[in-house]
């Protein structure tokens, strides 16, 4: 086969407790799946890390909803000689919610809802490109002997004012990297 692909990490959870807060974690899982490719004399294989999103404590009392980032990092390199092009596309899970929006956390039987966006405006939500979702997309020349890395970050938003019971909440999504 003229490529391989390597399956990413699952990151472990953390949990932040205090009295009359909630703290809340993605646990974000990564499946990397290649699409098909043409035969050329380059050949490329690709790896991809991801970290969690973690929106610390949140308080329900307060106007201010939580943030919290986390980013997508892919990194392919070549054998061979030449170049090609690759092409990646990123979606991301409902989660716990089995829905885009909104998608949620869990602590026991409570909900806490928030959604993963594309930028910092928290208006495009990332799902699988259906529904309204975005699904990012790149495209890059690799060429052989060097590497080719794209970074895209992931901004999380966990609405204010919800009416939550202290616990820690979380939620696991599965991203996928097809190229």
């Amino acid at each position: 086969m003229p490529h391989d692909h390597h399956h990413g990490y699952q990151p472990g959870e953390h949990s932040v407790r205090r009295a009359g807060t909630v703290a809340g974690i993605i646990g974000i899982a990564l499946l990397i799946g290649m699409g098909p490719q043409a035969w050329s004399a380059t050949i490329f294989s690709c790896t991809a890390g991801i970290t969690s999103l973690n929106f610390g404590a949140y308080d329900p009392l307060s106007g201010n909803g939580n943030a919290a980032t986390a980013t997508v990092t892919v990194t392919c390199t070549a054998t061979g000689t030449g170049s090609t092009t690759v092409t990646g596309t990123l979606t991301l899970s409902t989660g716990a919610s089995g829905s885009y929006t909104p998608r949620y956390m869990v602590s026991g039987a409570n909900k806490l809802d928030y959604n993963i966006y594309a930028t910092p405006a928290y208006t495009q939500i990332i799902g699988n490109g259906t529904g309204g979702t975005y699904a990012p997309s790149e495209s890059g020349t690799v060429t052989a002997g060097q590497l080719y890395q794209v970074t895209l970050p992931l901004y999380g938003f966990a609405p204010a004012s919800q009416n939550v019971a202290p616990g820690t909440y979380s939620d696991t999504i599965v991203a996928t990297v097809t190229y």
